[in-house]
């Protein structure tokens, strides 16, 4: 990458980081989370579960500036974290709560937590906030202890948490934390910890569920008034697993609520946990993100097997990670979610609507996804491999087309040429074509006035 296309792209990243992530709402009509002066707020999050509990302030300093450099406005960290977070002690030796008891909280080692989150608020960052990972209220794997009940979860801990951050703005609350609920206990806990944050923040911030793999927040708690938005975590499986479909199945509920992939396959993750089937390239975190925005995602996950371990020297990694993090955030797949963005910013990604009818060549081939901007101004087709595909172009807007190829690699556009609107389906055959040559075609009203997909738009 040479100089002026990294300028160009470090300012392109600046320009749309800038705008207000704090006080973050849902739109009206639920499709969406907004900003405090009710922008669309494309959430581009990076799973950094254990940033609280193993990194010190130069670190996490080091970590955010990097991820706000890449465009990621959403960071998800833990603060009872899932690695002996516990009896491990901080970099500064400071473990979260007195004698594992919620009821007494360890003030200096919320005070590094302050740190973070106040760090992340100065780069435009809201921290998607898990106050605890679900093997402290369901132990059916890792460290442990369980400590929470529903009345520590609720009156305590919860209402702690609540009013600690509550005039901090950019909190968002996770609960969960890689468990489903399995019995009216377990229920109780998690509903009891969010009316004790509700209380505690007197309903400042917004909520949701991370749960397993394979599991959406809407299989628990879709009806509960306390979750704001829904999340799923579609896994770390195959590289082509149409996550797309648990989008569309959230997209579909009633009542409507905002959705995303809170936790796809990592980069550099052994595919299905067994490093006999190779790691996750950055082709398949390109494939998880583009499909899931265009099934209706109000934004995407990454995340990074070295990163959200906080992988380094000094301790053994867990899941074959092998990388340290400092050196994993330079990994391709993170600068191209930020691509992604980016072009999802250029083309009010906040209007799309799912239109695979669009889509007439291959008629069969549900990898490739296409949605519209409403009114038709603008259509973005997702081709995973390169397939020559056919468009329909009724449902757009305007006589003549401008279509383009956006690079998911390298984050350039590169225009095609003007098309006159017919009756006939316009076809196109990408630029190369094969696993990991993914390309996206954008299709606009040639009158729209619309700068180059994925260019900031200058002030």
């Amino acid at each position: 990458m040479n100089l002026l296309k990294y300028f160009l792209l470090f300012l392109g990243f600046f320009l749309v980081s800038t705008v207000n992530a704090q006080l973050i709402g849902i739109s009206e009509n639920k499709r969406y989370l907004v900003t405090e002066e009710g922008e669309p707020f494309f959430w581009l999050g990076d799973t950094a579960w254990e940033l609280f509990h193993r990194l010190n302030r130069e670190e996490a300093t080091l970590y955010l500036e990097d991820r706000a450099a890449k465009g990621f406005n959403v960071i998800q960290a833990v603060v009872l974290a899932e690695l002996d977070g516990l009896n491990v002690p901080n970099p500064y030796g400071n473990t979260p709560l007195v004698n594992n008891d919620p009821l007494q909280p360890n003030e200096a080692y919320f005070e590094h937590v302050d740190f973070i989150v106040n760090k992340a608020a100065s780069l435009n960052i809201v921290i998607g906030m898990l106050p605890t990972w679900g093997d402290k209220w369901q132990k059916k794997w890792g460290v442990g202890p369980v400590i929470f009940s529903t009345e520590n979860a609720a009156e305590g801990f919860g209402v702690y948490m609540g009013k600690r951050y509550k005039n901090q703005e950019n909190i968002i609350w996770i609960l969960g934390g890689d468990r489903n609920p399995e019995n009216e206990k377990e229920y109780a806990i998690i509903r009891a910890m969010a009316k004790g944050i509700e209380k505690g923040n007197e309903g400042t911030h917004l909520m949701t569920f991370h749960p397993r793999g394979g599991a959406k927040s809407s299989q628990f708690f879709h009806n509960d008034d306390w979750l704001d938005f829904n999340m799923f975590q579609s896994g770390h499986s195959e590289p082509d697993f149409p996550n797309y479909e648990m989008t569309t199945a959230d997209y579909e509920l009633e009542p409507v609520k905002p959705t995303l992939d809170g936790e796809p396959r990592y980069e550099n993750i052994p595919i299905k946990f067994n490093i006999k089937n190779g790691r996750h390239p950055a082709y398949s975190i390109r494939r998880a993100a583009y499909g899931s925005l265009l099934a209706g995602a109000c934004g995407h996950t990454y995340g990074n097997n070295n990163i959200w371990q906080m992988c380094a020297p000094e301790r053994k990694g867990i899941i074959k990670a092998r990388i340290p993090w400092y050196d994993a955030i330079k990994h391709p797949g993170a600068a191209q979610m930020g691509y992604a963005r980016w072009l999802f910013e250029s083309r009010a990604f906040h209007t799309l609507q799912p239109a695979q009818d669009i889509l007439t060549y291959p008629d069969n081939d549900k990898s490739i996804r296409a949605a519209i901007t409403a009114g038709g101004t603008s259509a973005i087709i997702y081709i995973p491999e390169g397939q020559a595909v056919k468009i329909e172009t009724k449902k757009l807007k305007g006589e003549s087309l401008a279509a383009w190829w956006f690079d998911p690699r390298e984050g350039t556009a590169e225009i095609i040429g003007n098309f006159e609107k017919t009756d006939k389906d316009l076809g196109f055959i990408p630029p190369s074509k094969g696993v990991a040559n993914d390309w996206v075609l954008i299709l606009d009203n040639a009158n729209a006035g619309l700068n180059e997909p994925g260019k900031p738009i200058m002030p």
